[in-house]
C-alpha cells in the first residue's frame, strides 16, 4: 500500500498517541530497512531496542514459524514447552530462581512492584508499602509504572496516582533523604533510556546496594531497554556488580515479538502463590519460542562483538563536529549535539538513517548484529547532518 493511503487510514482510525515520521516500512534485512517506496534506511533504532538481531533474521524466523505450525496460544492453566524452556534459559544465564512472563516492560515492572509489596507485607506488616524510583527514570505507561516514572512531563492530566510511590535524585544525598521504614523497594535503570541515555554513577549504586542490604529493601533493576546484551553484558547491572532481588526485561527479549519478564532472585523466589498474579497472553508460546532463539544466541562471543561495535561507534561519534558528549553503555548510546535533536533525527530520516531521541539527545540503539558496513553508512549520514 502507498504511504499516503497508510497515513490516511492511520489518521482516521488510530488513536492520536504518536507523532509519527512520514515513512512506512515493508521489509528489510539486518540493520537495513526498506520503505514502501523502495528506499533503503540504515536502522540505528531497532524498533526502540527491540529487534535485537535486526530484520529478517533467518534462524529467528525458523523458530517462530516452527512454533506457529504447532500451536499459537496456550492458556496458563496448562503447561507448555517454549515457556518452560525460556524460564530455564533465563534462570541459568542470570542466576535467577524463577520467572513470571507478561507482554511488555510495563507489565514486568507491575509484577515486580506487586511482588515487592507482598514480600514487605508478609514480612513486616502493612506499614511498608513505599516504592522508590529515580528522577529521570521511565518505567512504563500503566498508572502504577507511570507513577514510578520520575519525569513530571509524563504525569500531566493522569492523576490521582498510586499512593506510596516517590522519586528521588540519583545521588547519595538524595538516597539518604528518601529512605525510611516505609520503603519496600527501590527500582533503578542502570542506564536511563527515555531519561536521556544517562548511566548511573558507581559510587551511587554502591551506596544504594549497601542501604538496600542493610535495611532489607528490595532492589529492582529495570532492564527493559538495557537488557539482553544491549550494553555488552547480558544485563546492565553486571557492569556495576549489583545483586538485585528482582529484574525486569522486555524489549529485545523476543527479537520483535511482545513479551515481558520479571526475574525473581534469592529471597523473592517464592513470594507469589497461585492466584497472586497472572496474564492471559503472558508467556505466549510463539513469543517464548522467539525468545528462546534470541537468548540462546546471546553468548560471550556475541557480547564481545557488541562491546567492540560500541567502542567503534563511540570513538567515531566523539570525533564528529556538532557532538558535545557521548553517554550510555555499550550499544545504548546517547549523543549530546549542538543542533536540535528532533531536527537532526528528521534530517537523518530524509537521508536514509533512523535515529531516536531522548529529551535533547540523540539515542542510538542499533541491532546487536549490525555490520561494519551498515555502521559506516549510518555514521556517514549522521556526520553530514551534524555539520
Amino acid at each position: 500500500m502507498e504511504l499516503s493511503k497508510i497515513m490516511a487510514l492511520d489518521g482516521e482510525y488510530v488513536a492520536k498517541t504518536y507523532a509519527r515520521y512520514p515513512v512506512a516500512f515493508e521489509g528489510g534485512k539486518g540493520a537495513t530497512l526498506i520503505g514502501t517506496d523502495g528506499k533503503e534506511y540504515i536502522d540505528f533504532g531497532a524498533g526502540i531496542a527491540v529487534n535485537a538481531f535486526g530484520a529478517g533474521d533467518e534462524e529467528w524466523k525458523r523458530a517462530v514459524i516452527a512454533q506457529l505450525d504447532r500451536i499459537q496460544h496456550v492458556s496458563n492453566y496448562y503447561y507448555q514447552e517454549p515457556q518452560a524452556k525460556l524460564a530455564e534459559l533465563l534462570c541459568k544465564k542470570t542466576g535467577a530462581s524463577r520467572v513470571f512472563f507478561g507482554n511488555s516492560g510495563a507489565e514486568a515492572n507491575e509484577c515486580a512492584f506487586k511482588a515487592a509489596r507482598k514480600y514487605a507485607a508478609v514480612k513486616y506488616g502493612e506499614g511498608r508499602k513505599r516504592i522508590l524510583s529515580l528522577e529521570g527514570s521511565f518505567h512504563g505507561r500503566t498508572l502504577f509504572t507511570l507513577t514510578a516514572t520520575g519525569q513530571e512531563e509524563f504525569h500531566r492530566d493522569f492523576g490521582p496516582f498510586v499512593p506510596e510511590v516517590a522519586s528521588f535524585p540519583p545521588t547519595e544525598e538524595g538516597l539518604n533523604k528518601a529512605l525510611d521504614e516505609r520503603v519496600a523497594a527501590i527500582i533503578i535503570e542502570c542506564v536511563q533510556g527515555e531519561g536521556g541515555v544517562n548511566e548511573l554513577s558507581l559510587p551511587f549504586t554502591r551506596a544504594l546496594a549497601r542501604e538496600c542490604e542493610k535495611r532489607d529493601i528490595l532492589l529492582i533493576c529495570d532492564e527493559v531497554q538495557s537488557g539482553n546484551g544491549r550494553t555488552g553484558k547480558y544485563f546492565a547491572y553486571e557492569h556495576y556488580g549489583l545483586h538485585p532481588d528482582l529484574v525486569t526485561t522486555a524489549k529485545g527479549l523476543a527479537g520483535g515479538l511482545p513479551i515481558g519478564a520479571c526475574l525473581f532472585f534469592g529471597k523473592t523466589a517464592d513470594v507469589f502463590s497461585a492466584g497472586d498474579h497472572g496474564s492471559t497472553f503472558g508467556g505466549n508460546p510463539v513469543s517464548c519460542a522467539a525468545a528462546v532463539n534470541i537468548v540462546s544466541r546471546i553468548d560471550e562471543a556475541l557480547l564481545l562483538e557488541v562491546r567492540a561495535k560500541a567502542d567503534y561507534l563511540r570513538t567515531k561519534l566523539a570525533q564528529f563536529d556538532g557532538v558535545k558528549g557521548v553517554s550510555g553503555i555499550g550499544l545504548m548510546i546517547g549523543l549530546s549535539v549542538e543542533k536540535n535533536s528532533k531536527e537532526v533525527a528528521r534530517q537523518c530520516l530524509e537521508r536514509g538513517l533512523l535515529v531516536l531521541t531522548a529529551h535533547d539527545k540523540l539515542r542510538l540503539v542499533p541491532p546487536l548484529t549490525i555490520t561494519k558496513l551498515e555502521m559506516d553508512e549510518g555514521l556517514s549520514i549522521l556526520k553530514e547532518v551534524l555539520k
